[in-house]
C-alpha cells in the first residue's frame, strides 16, 4: 500500500460499503462530512488522495475539496457525483482543480483504476517537490555562504532573523517551513550592493543620514530582484522585498507554488523579526523588544507577536577557547573582531564561522593580513 484514501460521505452505509469492496488493495479511512473530513485531515493526514461525494449538508464535495486544495495542495482530489450534478461538478473541477471526477454509482474497477491513476500522481507531485527543495535549499546555501564572505555583518544579522523566524514558524505550526526560514537567511543578501560602511553601522544601530536610510531601505528589493532570476524562488524573492513595506501585501504575488495567504503571513513573519532585531541593535533585551513590538500591533496582529513568547537563546554547548585559524571549524563563533594588520575590519565579533568564511581567513592567515591566533566558542569537548 503505497499512500492513504480518504473517502468523504454523509452517509455511513455508503462509507462502509467502500471500506469493504476497497481495504484488501488500499490503506482506507473515512470521514462523516466535510467537517469530519477537514478534522480527519488534519489530525491524521496527510492523505494521498481524497475522495468526496458532492451532495453532502452544510459543505458540499467541491467547497470541501477547494478548502482542501489551500491547506493540502499536493493531496490528489477526486469528486463523486450524479449525472444530476455534472453541471457543478464541472465547476468544482476549475475551483478545487480536482484530478477527477467519478459518476456514481461507481464500479469498482473503474474507482480502483481512478485510485492508482491518483496514487501515482501523488507519488510525482512529491518526488518533484523533494528534488525541487533539495535543490533550492543547495543555491540557499550557496547564496548564504558568498554573503558570508561579501558581508559577515549582514550575514550575522541574517543568522539572527533566521532564529527568530525559525520560533515563529514552529509556534504557528505553519506549513512548508523551509519557506520562511529560507526567506529569512536571504533577507539580508542586497547588502552585498551597499557600502560595507553603510551595513556595519545599520547593523550596530547607529544613527543614519536620510541619504544612507533610502539606499539601507532599498536592499530588500535588490535581493528580490537578484533571486527572481532563480526558478521557484519567487515566493521567497516577494517575502524579502516586504520586509519594509509600509503595507504588506499591496503587490501580489499569484503563485501556484505557495497560497497567497502563506507567502503574505510569511512576509508578515519575516518583518517582525526583522523588527525585532531592529530594535535588539538599539540595546534592548529580547524582554523589552518584545514588549516593545506592543507598538506594531495593528500591523501585526497580537497573535504573531505573542508566538514570540519563550523565545530561547540557542542552547549549544559551548566553550571559550584560543584557536590558530588552521584549527577553525564552521559553526564556532568568532568572540574578537578580526582586523587586519592596517586596522581594517574583517570579520565582527559574534560572526558564525562558515566553509566560505574559513577559506577567506586562511588565506587572509596565510598571506600574513591578519593574525594567525582567534578566540572562538567552540563547541565543548565531552
Amino acid at each position: 500500500m503505497a499512500g492513504r484514501i480518504l473517502f468523504v460521505d454523509d452517509e455511513p452505509p455508503v462509507l462502509d460499503a467502500y471500506k469493504r469492496l476497497l481495504h484488501r488493495d488500499f490503506d482506507v479511512d473515512t470521514a462523516l462530512g466535510a467537517e469530519q473530513g477537514l478534522t480527519s485531515i488534519s489530525g491524521r493526514g496527510p492523505y494521498a488522495v481524497v475522495i468526496s461525494d458532492m451532495r453532502m449538508p452544510g459543505m458540499n464535495g467541491a467547497q470541501f475539496l477547494a478548502r482542501l486544495r489551500q491547506s493540502v495542495p499536493e493531496t490528489v482530489r477526486m469528486l463523486l457525483t450524479g449525472y444530476t450534478d455534472l453541471d457543478a461538478a464541472m465547476d468544482a473541477v476549475n475551483e478545487g482543480n480536482i484530478f477527477r471526477f467519478l459518476t456514481k454509482p461507481c464500479e469498482k474497477n473503474v474507482l480502483t483504476n481512478a485510485i492508482n491513476a491518483g496514487l501515482e500522481q501523488y507519488r510525482l507531485v512529491m518526488a518533484e517537490k523533494e528534488l525541487l527543495e533539495r535543490t533550492l535549499m543547495g543555491s540557499i546555501k550557496v547564496l548564504t555562504e558568498v554573503l558570508s564572505a561579501a558581508s559577515p555583518e549582514a550575514f550575522g544579522r541574517s543568522m539572527r532573523i533566521a532564529r527568530y523566524v525559525r520560533h515563529l514558524v514552529a509556534r504557528l505550526n505553519l506549513p512548508s517551513p523551509w519557506r520562511f526560514e529560507a526567506a529569512a537567511m536571504l533577507s539580508q543578501l542586497g547588502c552585498v550592493t551597499l557600502d560595507p560602511e553603510l551595513i556595519r553601522s545599520s547593523c550596530v544601530g547607529e544613527h543614519l543620514s536620510p541619504e544612507d536610510r533610502l539606499r539601507f531601505a532599498a536592499h530588500p528589493l535588490a535581493a528580490k530582484d537578484l533571486l527572481n532570476n532563480i526558478p521557484r524562488l519567487e515566493p521567497i524573492a516577494w517575502m524579502i522585498g516586504q520586509q519594509f513595506a509600509k503595507v504588506i501585501g499591496q503587490s501580489k504575488l499569484e503563485s501556484p507554488l505557495q497560497p497567497q495567504d502563506d507567502v503574505v503571513l510569511g512576509a508578515k513573519v519575516l518583518k517582525l523579526a526583522v523588527t525585532l532585531d531592529s530594535l535588539r541593535n538599539k540595546g534592548l533585551s529580547e524582554e523589552e523588544a518584545i514588549a516593545r513590538l506592543q507598538d506594531w500591533r495593528n500591523e501585526f496582529g497580537l497573535e504573531l507577536i505573542g508566538a514570540l513568547a519563550g523565545l530561547k537563546p540557542e542552547a549549544t554547548r559551548m566553550s571559550l577557547q584560543k584557536v590558530s585559524v588552521s584549527k577553525l571549524d564552521v559553526g564556532m563563533i568568532l568572540q574578537e573582531e578580526i582586523k587586519t594588520r592596517s586596522g581594517m575590519l574583517v570579520v565582527p565579533k559574534g560572526q558564525e564561522v562558515t566553509h566560505a568564511l574559513l577559506i577567506k581567513l586562511d588565506n587572509l592567515a596565510q598571506a600574513g593580513t591578519i593574525g594567525k591566533q582567534i578566540m572562538v566558542y567552540a563547541p565543548a569537548q565531552r
